[in-house]
């Protein structure tokens, strides 16, 4: 399987930087064609196998990782776990690759650092589309995914032990609020039409939640809401 770089290639212009993982060459020979399409994005490097997506992601430093959940040697969730947990790739962005919407892993994945999903059948347009979003710092959970991913979180209750406690002392009244209705699917102009605020405000308040919860996106601001029994799946807040 192998890995392949293009460290030669230093894209300019700002062009964010992908590591393709996926063990189907064919599948990583179409990803990689249709990243270098795209002006400002390139392809830096493929990876056939978890462990290698993990060693490349350290070498190429990649400002993404399209990662695979399923693949030999290291599968696509502890490869995104090693990635976002070293000091030296934690800047790395991960967005998985899955079969189903509610694919097994996916909870996991979010929950080891990774930035959101995508369908293997996802559109071409709509997987360079979403590469933005997850470059400009964004989490690819749209509304319509959030309220599918509410069954899975139903699983990982507060009262799981293996279910991180998540301490929601440090956030204040109109924070929570915003926290509760994040977790509820809301896009931000929605939130700024329910509570009556300005979309700017909203935005500040979501900066401060990701910074007292130490949540690096949107998704793990959902996971918080869940693991901290702010929101329980079964009765929708």
């Amino acid at each position: 399987m192998g890995a392949i770089t293009n460290e030669g290639a230093r894209p300019g212009g700002g062009a964010s930087r992908v590591l393709v993982a996926d063990d189907q060459h064919l599948l990583r020979t179409g990803f990689r064609l249709l990243i270098e399409s795209a002006p400002d994005l390139a392809a830096v490097g493929e990876a056939g196998t978890g462990r290698d997506a993990v060693d490349l992601a350290r070498r190429l430093r990649p400002d993404i990782v399209l990662m695979d959940v399923r693949m030999p040697d290291l599968d696509g969730l502890e490869a995104t776990r090693r990635i976002r947990t070293d000091p030296v790739t934690a800047d790395v962005k991960v967005l998985i690759l899955t079969t189903f919407d509610l694919d097994e892993y996916v909870y996991a994945a979010l929950r080891a650092g990774a930035s959101g999903f995508l369908l293997k059948d996802t559109r071409p347009g709509d997987l360079l589309a979403a590469l933005r979003v997850i470059a400009a710092g964004e989490a690819l959970l749209a509304p319509t995914v959030t309220r599918r991913l509410i069954a899975e979180f139903s699983r990982h209750t507060p009262d799981d032990p293996g279910a991180p406690n998540v301490d929601l002392g440090r956030i204040t009244a109109r924070e929570r609020e915003v926290l509760l209705l994040i977790a509820r699917g809301l896009t931000n102009t929605e939130i700024a039409v329910r509570l009556g605020v300005g979309l700017a405000t909203v935005k500040t308040h979501i900066r401060r939640l990701m910074a007292k919860l130490d949540a690096h996106d949107r998704a793990h601001l959902v996971i918080a809401a869940y693991e901290s029994g702010l929101v329980s799946a079964s009765s929708g807040r």
